[in-house]
């Protein structure tokens, strides 16, 4: 019993050593309030403690907006239309300030629960470049958001969440929002 009670203690304290080292989250986020939800249950989670901050390394969230890919060309019904330059400059300005706009938003909540943050703007496929984010910076956690999508709409459209739980190379937390959202 003796020899149980020590390899318990022996237990916590490798616990309470994992605790303290820093853990670095890694959340994506988009225009919509699921990935905000997300954001928000991150911060009040896993970025709390009571240990003194001597003795804690402070846990890093690096907040991810991913933005398709611009398409400069159109398939209607008849023959291939290819967008203008200016076209193109516009869609991509647009979309630099959409990406700054979303993350903007989600460093004043961050702020607000006096977290630093890193930002980073991505292009591409989200699935794809969140799980090469993850895998690149080392993370240690990614926390995404779940639009609610049932089971046909998940297997039709895709799921975000879905593709980097099998695909990440650290473990993904799926974030359901609740009943109803706040913003709704």
């Amino acid at each position: 019993m003796e020899q149980t009670m020590a390899e318990t203690s022996a237990v916590a304290e490798v616990g309470l050593a994992t605790a303290r080292k820093k853990m670095k989250v890694l959340v994506p986020v988009d225009e919509s309030d699921g990935s905000f939800y997300a954001l928000r249950w991150a911060l009040d989670h896993l970025f709390i403690s009571n240990e003194p901050q001597d003795e804690q390394e402070p846990n890093t969230i690096t907040l991810v907006n991913v933005q398709p890919v611009f398409q400069p060309f159109i398939y209607p019904a008849g023959p291939v239309v290819y967008a203008t330059p200016a076209v193109i400059d516009s869609v991509k300005k647009a979309q630099e300030q959409n990406a700054a706009n979303i993350l903007a938003r989600a460093l004043s909540i961050c702020k607000d629960k006096k977290v630093k943050a890193e930002t980073l703007i991505l292009e591409g496929d989200p699935k794809d470049r969140i799980c090469q984010a993850a895998e690149q910076l080392q993370v240690d956690l990614v926390v995404v958001g779940s639009r609610g999508l049932g089971t046909i709409k998940r297997a039709l459209l895709g799921s975000v969440s879905n593709y980097c739980a099998h695909h990440a190379h650290c473990p993904v937390l799926i974030v359901k929002p609740p009943p109803k959202l706040p913003h709704e």
